[in-house]
């Protein structure tokens, strides 16, 4: 087919587009002022549930006094939120990584201490019952 027998393409005419309307989209998620998407830090930002894990790591040694709660679940927080925030530290960059550990480390000591706790306990039930029937057998 000779080079004339082409035909022109068909003149280009400005597409109609409403207000709003986009032919394609930009982004997937819709841009919010002032907000950040989750699980995106910023490198000079403290990790929150790093702070809530030292302060929950800490504050589960005075939690006893709160019935209901305790200490146990304190501390149980204060691990669950310390490993929480060590691995939103590695992905997003944020400050926090030693207070998020020292949270693990003090809710791990005092959930260990609660264990021993609970032990002896235990134990002094046993030997003192076993001493008072003993002590009944031995008068009989």
């Amino acid at each position: 087919m000779p080079p004339s027998d082409v035909p022109p393409p068909p003149p280009a005419t400005p597409q109609t587009q409403i207000v709003g309307q986009q032919t394609a989209p930009s982004t997937a998620v819709p841009h919010t002022p002032g907000l950040q998407p989750q699980g995106v830090g910023v490198a000079g930002q403290t990790n929150s549930l790093a702070i809530i894990s030292l302060v929950a790591g800490v504050g589960s040694f005075f939690a006893h006094i709160i019935p209901g709660v305790g200490g146990f679940t304190v501390a149980l927080v204060a691990v669950i939120t310390g490993y929480m925030a060590r691995n939103q530290i590695k992905q997003t960059g944020e400050q926090g990584m030693g207070m998020a550990t020292a949270g693990m480390i003090i809710g791990i000591v005092h959930l260990v201490l609660i264990a021993l706790g609970v032990i002896a306990l235990i134990l002094i039930v046993v030997f003192g019952v076993g001493i008072a029937f003993l002590g009944i057998a031995a008068r009989h």
